[in-house]
């Protein structure tokens, strides 16, 4: 994760795809098409610049330069004063339809270098299909997320002023292993809750939350397959869509805990 703007060349070099300037042979003619670079620089005109992206790998050399991708953006605000969680803006798109062009809400912590990604029963993610047009869908979209900034904070603020007994933790542990591990997959649920830092060795539902979702993504947790009897060590995810798969969910429990904890607060956020 980049702390200054990354320029298009680098962009580039990094997510190819984000250039492709047709659609994939597979799409019909009724696929809008719209350059991914063309969205990135729509957002740019709104304030949020680039700071990360990412691609996913394909097994079909045919799909190379149009598979899946994704953008993450930092408001302007926070690269001037960055602070230790920003409000980040997400764009995924691809260009053979495996994944359509969106805009969502996510957290970055900075002390872990950990991105959440907002759930969407906190924050609904945003299609887009236009630009340029009067109702245009990206400007939209970020006029959206810019303005639930402050909301977004709040919660983490909430998170964090939520402490959690030992048994909560292990509680949050157990329910977030089937986001990662199928059911045939064993592994201690106590390993998920081990921090890697000194800042870490805190009882808040904030980084409970973040501790627990830096040891899925990971990886290096071992268990047991109890089919086969094997152990196993799981890997990092690098698959885009599996760790938006598992941020939201761990933001949804933790959404749930603080419901229960603290019903007053969490409504009010």
């Amino acid at each position: 994760m980049s702390k200054i703007p990354l320029t298009n060349e680098q962009l580039k070099q990094q997510a190819p795809a984000l250039f492709t300037e047709e659609p994939h042979s597979d799409v019909s003619e009724k696929y809008h098409f719209i350059p991914t670079i063309n969205v990135v620089d729509e957002i740019k005109a709104n304030n949020w610049y680039p700071v990360s992206v990412s691609e996913a790998s394909v097994r079909d050399e045919d799909k190379n330069g149009y598979q899946q991708h994704l953008v993450r953006f930092r408001h302007f605000d926070d690269l001037l004063h960055p602070q230790d969680n920003a409000v980040e803006l997400l764009l995924f798109n691809s260009h053979d339809r495996t994944k359509s062009f969106s805009i969502s809400a996510g957290i970055y912590r900075f002390v872990c270098s950990n991105g959440l990604v907002v759930a969407d029963s906190v924050f609904e993610s945003y299609k887009i299909k236009h630009l340029g047009e009067r109702d245009n869908d990206v400007a939209n979209a970020v006029a959206n997320i810019t303005a639930i900034k402050p909301k977004l904070m709040q919660k983490i603020h909430t998170l964090e002023t939520i402490e959690l007994s030992h048994l909560e933790q292990e509680s949050f542990a157990r329910s977030s292993l089937p986001l990662r591990f199928d059911k045939h997959l064993k592994v201690n649920y106590k390993d998920v809750l081990t921090p890697h830092r000194d800042e870490d060795n805190k009882n808040d539902l904030y980084t409970v939350l973040n501790v627990i979702q830096e040891n899925l993504l990971r990886g290096n947790i071992s268990g047991v397959n109890n089919i086969t009897g094997r152990r196993f060590t799981s890997k990092e995810i690098k698959s885009i869509s599996k760790d938006v798969e598992v941020n939201q969910g761990l933001w949804d429990i933790a959404e749930r805990i603080a419901s229960i904890k603290e019903p007053e607060m969490a409504l009010a956020a």
